[in-house]
């Protein structure tokens, strides 16, 4: 399978996009390197070539529009991600979680529809590819502190800050 990725720059750092051939973001993330989120993507979707681009049509634009302010500009994006059935659903129940209301790993499990799964919430966070796509950052623990990010906690924190503040400068 041929993807296509794209660099772009944003408040918070380099941040590229890797897409199928119709457009879903199969891997996202700050980092410059595609090597690395190609890795992160599941072997059933994993890329035999990819083809850097400038710009990636629609991806491109709602990660713009989502820094301009527009928190809701990346929920129309496709994602496709591959793992076992709870942590699929996980990651769609992800994209349901509103900019500027986070909620903790115990919600988030709740909402998943297994309350008890905490650490498989988690591990959903942990595991996702498709980074701001799937807001991941949107998920916090118990207590109210940041937990993890493979992006760095520092980006988490400045993304939840934007999404509580629409309009702010960064």
């Amino acid at each position: 399978m041929i993807a296509h990725w794209s660099t772009q720059d944003t408040p918070f750092g380099a941040f590229t996009t890797v897409t199928d051939h119709e457009g879903a973001v199969l891997a996202s993330g700050w980092t410059s390197d595609v090597a690395t989120l190609t890795a992160l993507i599941a072997t059933p979707l994993r890329p035999t070539e990819l083809r850097h681009h400038t710009d990636l049509g629609a991806a491109t634009k709602s990660v713009r529009r989502y820094h301009d302010g527009e928190l809701t500009a990346v929920d129309e994006i496709p994602v496709r991600q591959r793992s076992g059935a709870f942590l699929e659903h996980a990651w769609d129940v992800l994209r349901t979680v509103p900019a500027g209301h986070p909620v903790t790993y115990a919600e988030f499990a709740a909402r998943a529809g297994r309350p008890a799964a905490v650490r498989a919430a988690a591990a959903a966070c942990a595991r996702n590819a498709a980074a701001l796509f799937v807001p991941c950052h949107r998920v916090l623990r118990t207590d109210g502190s940041l937990g993890g990010f493979r992006w760095g906690l520092d980006v988490k924190r400045r993304l939840l800050d934007h999404e509580s503040s629409p309009g702010h400068e960064f």
